[in-house]
């Protein structure tokens, strides 16, 4: 299956009212599956959880690094499953470190999947009172990437 066929299905399930839908084209099966946040929680972006995941792929939950924490955080997840990188390029300073004030839309993280960069931005303005230690590490759909206050 290459790769413009499943940014069809997933763009599909992105628009549609279906939540789940597994697709086996030779010896490769592909689930994209969509559920929508909770009450509190955001994802950044598009306001919906997507994923792409070829079976039998596993990620660990990702590591925590977090300030004081304040009654009223707004959770920020990972709309995909992939590779996470916290900056723009090896080297480069970090997009935001714990503490730092972002305003809504701003980069937090770019998550890799299948050779596509989603830019993962803040779903409001705030100070980012917890955020994940994963950097070039994997991300699960829906795994906590930082907290904004």
């Amino acid at each position: 299956m290459d790769l413009s066929k499943i940014k069809t299905l997933i763009d599909f399930v992105g628009r549609s009212n279906i939540t789940e839908l597994s697709v086996t084209e030779k010896d490769l099966t592909v689930r994209i599956f969509r559920s929508q946040p909770t009450v509190g929680e955001a994802v950044a972006g598009s306001g919906q959880e997507r994923s792409a995941i070829a079976d039998g792929t596993v990620a660990s939950a990702p590591d925590r690094l977090s300030v004081d924490r304040p009654s009223s955080l707004f959770s920020v997840k990972a709309p995909v499953f992939g590779v996470l990188h916290r900056s723009s390029a090896p080297g480069e300073p970090p997009f935001v470190k714990l503490g730092d004030e972002v305003e809504e839309g701003q980069t937090l993280f770019i998550i890799e999947a299948m050779k596509v960069f989603n830019k993962i931005a803040a779903p409001r303005s705030g100070r980012i009172a917890s955020l994940t230690d994963v950097d070039g590490g994997e991300v699960e759909t829906g795994d906590l990437l930082a907290e904004i206050a």
